[in-house]
């Protein structure tokens, strides 16, 4: 196995204080059997040393039990990462809730249409003949291609969908995405397709949150509704509570700090844009905002991004800008977060493999060793072994909501307080 979990965090950062020089690790390939081992042993320097920091942290994040939320930005359904690497990894039981886009939800859907067969996505030239993709009406996305139809018809699912009983009133993202997710499920298991996000998230009561509700075709299709019933007079009652949604997400991250096993929650970051900032601002919501003491940030936060800093376009910076705001831990930073400048779609599929092989091992391990003696060898075994069924946020919804809302309760005569400001007059 890999070496102990002190010995690893010694050697993650050199500007920890007080931090022991360390050999560079330079073990041979051909000496290592598992991947973890290759991540650990020989990624010595430069990029790839940023790479084996990121393994490190995943690795101790996950064995100390921290409950991890993902924020991914990208077309992580449309291009089939959720079968490869992403439905695996949140099928492990280790992540909390996901922080992703519209559109990821809109695409999700494709594979499970009745005429998808049909009209199956494939691949094609990133730098072929476009005119040629539209005349063939071929909607490309980088490599990926899949026909015109596929959007119609998916915009004709989402309408009925959306028309149904159960969307008429008003509900939060997390509430709208779950029952989204069951329909999705039950059109995945009537043409026998693989589970896509939405449906595993509703299986295993993960809440989805979109920053940008507005910004992508789930929502394009409810505003058609909307807009033809608004012209005929007829009836349209879905809407979503972006207030709530919010005000959810502050609900989720106040358990982690308080209820979850550790106090504590760690953040898994693939990509920029609104997912990585949405992901981040329940700590500033709750303290700054809202005003309750006591209110951490992450204590794990491990990025891959491709946005630079310079533009400001990485959307709440590295972690070391994001202590700034409170929204990652200020006294553990050094030691618990890293952010490397990759494509996060060539690395997180070994990262995964990586991850799972080494519950697989410890798994094999308790079989031999038995509990006591394989924590006492292995003391990250109790994080990686926690329950495959998960958090289930989703099913306490109600509840923690509740203890938010007491909480606003208590304050709510210095919030009062705080909301006055000298206003200047509008000119008029």
């Amino acid at each position: 196995m890999s070496p102990t979990r002190q010995d690893q965090r010694s050697s993650r950062r050199s500007d920890c204080p007080a931090a022991p020089r360390a050999e560079l690790p330079t073990r041979s390939v051909e000496d290592v059997r598992h991947l973890d081992h290759l991540f650990e042993h020989c990624l010595p320097s430069f990029g790839g040393a940023y790479l084996r920091r990121l393994w490190q942290l995943l690795d101790a994040a996950i064995g100390d039990g921290v409950p991890m939320t993902l924020a991914v930005a990208g077309p992580v359904t449309l291009s089939g990462q959720i079968h490869t690497w992403l439905g695996p990894l949140l099928d492990s039981g280790w992540f909390a809730l996901v922080s992703t886009t519209d559109a990821v939800c809109y695409h999700d859907g494709h594979r499970a249409l009745d005429n998808a067969a049909k009209h199956p996505i494939h691949e094609v030239a990133i730098f072929g003949d476009d005119g040629q993709l539209r005349d063939e009406r071929t909607i490309r996305v980088t490599d990926i291609g899949f026909d015109e139809d596929v959007l119609l018809d998916q915009d004709r699912f989402l309408r009925a969908v959306l028309s149904q009983k159960e969307f008429q009133r008003r509900m939060s993202g997390p509430e709208f995405r779950h029952l989204l997710g069951l329909r999705y499920a039950a059109q995945e298991r009537q043409n026998g397709v693989r589970e896509g996000l939405l449906a595993l998230c509703a299986r295993k009561a993960i809440p989805i949150f979109v920053g940008a509700p507005g910004d992508g075709s789930v929502f394009l299709n409810s505003m058609a509704l909307w807009a033809l019933a608004q012209a005929t007079g007829s009836k349209y009652r879905f809407e979503l509570d972006l207030h709530l949604e919010v005000f959810e997400s502050c609900a989720y991250h106040l358990w982690g700090l308080r209820e979850s096993d550790t106090r504590a929650l760690g953040t898994l970051i693939l990509g920029g844009g609104v997912p990585k900032n949405f992901n981040l601002q329940p700590e500033p919501a709750l303290s700054q905002v809202l005003g309750l003491p006591h209110i951490a940030g992450y204590l794990y936060d491990i990025q891959m991004t491709t946005a630079p800093i310079t533009d400001g376009s990485l959307s709440s910076c590295p972690p070391a800008e994001a202590v700034t705001w409170g929204k990652v831990d200020k006294n553990e930073y050094k030691r618990t977060t890293e952010s490397m400048q990759v494509d996060y779609t060539v690395v997180m599929p070994l990262l995964v493999k990586a991850l799972l092989d080494k519950r697989a091992r410890l798994e094999r391990l308790e079989a031999e060793l038995g509990r006591d003696l394989l924590l006492e060898r292995h003391p990250e075994a109790k994080g990686y072994l926690r329950p495959r069924g998960g958090y289930r946020l989703y099913e306490r919804r109600d509840e923690l909501i509740k203890k938010l809302q007491r909480e606003v309760k208590a304050r709510a005569a210095r919030m009062r307080k705080d909301n006055r400001y000298a206003l200047a007059k509008p000119v008029r």
